[in-house]
C-alpha cells in the first residue's frame, strides 16, 4: 500500500529538524493514546504492552489524573522553588506513610535520571566517599553521575565517566558463567567474586552501590532469592549506602507497592519516577531523617527549575492514591501471574524463547538464534517486535551486548484478562509468521 503524502512529509520535516539523539524513530505515527490503546493515522488500535515509556501506569489519559492536570494548570501550576505548596506536602505525607521505615523524607524533581543523580550526590555528601558501585546491567539514566553508573549503554565517546565508578556481575542466572556441579546458577560465588573485584579497585572510599531490584533495561533480570539481604549485609561492612532505583519498579508493577519490599530489605535512599507520575515528568527521591540532617550539614545543594513543582506533584499525589484505593498491586500480581502463563505457553512452542522472567506486570522473554548453543537473536527478536506492531502490538525489545533481544512487556496495570489474551496472542501469531518466514519454525 502506498504511503500518504502527509506521511512522507511528517518525516520528511522530522528528519529535517529533529535532532538524532540515538534513538530509533517509529515509522508508526500515533495520534491518539487512551488506556491501555494507540491510535495511528488511520485511527488503527495498538494495544499498548509498554505503558509509553514504561511510565503510564494506569493507562494513558486516565480520567482522575486528566482531571487533576486540568485543576492545577488553571489555578496551580509552577512557583519559585522555595516556595512549598500543599500538593507537595499532601504527596511527601503520602509517601512517608506508605514507605516503610525510617524513609520519610522525600523531594521531587522530573525525571530518573534527575533522581538518580541527586541521590547518588546526596550518598557522596553524607558518607564523605565518592565510589559509587553499579551492575554491569545497570541503566540509571545518562546524566553525568547517574550516566557513569550506567553500564548497558551510552558510554562510548563521551569523555570521562564521573571517579571512582566500578562495575559489578549482574546478577543474569540464564548467562552467568557461575554454575554449581548440577549446572544451577550459582549467585553466592559470583556475589563474592564481584566484591572481591571492587574491594581490588577501590581505593577505600566505598559511598554507595545502586540498584534496581529488577534490572529493567538490563534484560528484565531478577535478583534472586537472598541475593538482596547478602548485598545489603556486604554494603553495611563497608559503610556504604543502597541507592534503591524503583523507576520502573514502583508503584505497584511488580504486585508490591515497592519491588524491594519483597526481600524484606529497606534501602537508604530510594529513586522513584516514570510509574509515579504515571507519564507525566515526576521523580522522588527519599531517604532516611538521619541522611538528610548528614546531607544539610555537609551542605547538600540541588535546586532546578521545576524542583517541587505543585501540578506534578497533585498528579503523584492521586496516582498514589488510585493505586492504594483501587487495589493496583492484586491486580498487577492477577494479571501478571496471567501473562506469565501465557508466557510459557509460548516458550513451550517456540524454540527462540530461551528464557522467561520478570515478576508482576513486569516480565521478559529472551529470543536465541540457537536452542543448543544459546546464542543471542537480536535480529529475531526485532522481526517479531516489528511484526507484533503491525498486528496491533506495542512491545519493547532490548538490544543490548552479551544477551539475546529481550522483550520487556509491562502494559498499563489497568490492563484487563482479555486483554493480556489478546496481546498473547498477537505475540503468538508474530513468533509464527517470522519463523515461517525465515523457515525456522521447527
Amino acid at each position: 500500500m502506498a504511503t500518504p503524502p502527509e506521511t512522507t512529509t511528517f518525516f520528511t520535516k522530522a528528519i529535517r529538524y529533529l535532532m538524532n539523539t540515538g534513538v530509533p524513530i517509529s515509522p508508526t505515527i500515533i495520534t491518539k493514546a487512551q488506556g491501555t490503546r494507540l491510535y495511528d493515522t488511520s485511527n488503527r488500535q495498538i494495544l499498548d504492552f509498554t505503558s509509553g515509556q514504561m511510565s503510564s501506569l494506569l493507562g494513558h489519559s486516565h480520567p482522575e489524573i486528566v482531571s487533576v492536570v486540568q485543576t492545577h494548570v488553571a489555578e496551580l501550576d509552577h512557583l519559585l522553588s522555595n516556595m512549598v505548596t500543599q500538593p507537595v506536602v499532601d504527596l511527601a505525607e503520602r509517601l512517608a506513610r506508605l514507605l516503610p521505615a525510617p524513609l520519610e523524607k522525600s523531594f521531587f524533581l522530573n525525571t530518573g535520571s534527575e533522581s538518580t543523580e541527586a541521590a547518588i550526590k546526596m550518598a557522596k555528601y553524607y558518607t564523605g566517599k565518592f565510589e559509587i558501585v553499579a551492575f554491569v546491567g545497570s541503566y540509571h539514566g545518562l546524566t553525568q553521575g547517574a550516566g557513569s553508573a550506567t553500564y548497558s549503554a551510552g558510554r562510548r565517546n563521551g569523555g570521562p565517566c564521573m571517579p571512582g565508578q566500578l562495575a559489578f556481575p549482574a546478577p543474569y542466572a540464564y548467562r552467568s558463567p557461575f554454575r554449581k556441579a548440577d549446572g544451577s546458577y550459582d549467585w553466592e560465588t559470583e556475589l563474592e567474586f564481584g566484591w572481591s573485584m571492587v574491594d581490588r579497585q577501590s581505593v577505600g572510599s566505598l559511598a554507595a552501590f545502586i540498584m534496581e531490584p529488577i534490572l529493567s533495561t538490563g534484560g528484565v533480570l531478577e535478583l534472586p532469592d537472598g541475593y538482596l539481604q547478602r548485598m545489603e549485609a556486604e554494603c553495611r561492612k563497608r559503610g556504604m549506602v543502597i541507592i534503591m532505583d524503583e523507576a520502573q519498579t514502583g508503584v505497584g508493577r511488580t504486585g508490591n507497592l515497592f519491588a524491594f519490599e519483597k526481600a524484606g530489605v529497606v534501602p537508604d535512599i530510594l529513586a522513584l519516577s516514570k510509574t509515579l507520575g504515571c507519564g507525566l515528568p515526576l521523580a522522588s527521591v527519599s531517604t532516611t531523617p538521619e541522611i538528610e540532617r548528614g546531607c544539610r550539614e555537609a551542605g547538600f545543594l540541588w535546586l532546578t527549575t521545576h524542583l517541587n513543582d505543585p501540578l506534578t506533584a497533585a498528579v503523584g499525589n492521586k496516582v498514589l492514591e488510585i493505586v492504594e484505593r483501587d487495589g493496583i498491586c492484586q491486580q498487577a500480581a492477577e494479571r501478571g501471574a496471567q501473562l506469565r502463563e501465557g508466557l510459557l505457553r509460548l516458550q513451550d512452542k517456540y524454540w527462540c524463547i530461551g528464557d522467561v522472567r520478570g515478576r508482576g506486570l513486569l516480565q521478559g522473554i529472551e529470543i536465541i538464534s540457537d536452542k543448543d548453543t544459546k546464542a543471542p537473536g537480536p535480529e529475531l527478536g526485532q522481526e517479531v517486535s516489528d511484526r507484533a506492531m503491525a498486528c496491533g502490538l506495542s512491545c519493547n525489545i532490548v538490544n543490548l551486548p552479551g544477551m539475546g533481544g529481550v522483550f520487556r512487556l509491562a502494559p498499563p496495570v489497568t490492563v484487563s484478562a482479555e486483554e493480556i489474551e489478546e496481546g498473547l496472542t498477537i505475540l503468538d501469531e508474530a513468533f509464527a509468521y517470522v519463523l515461517d518466514a525465515r523457515g525456522m519454525r521447527s
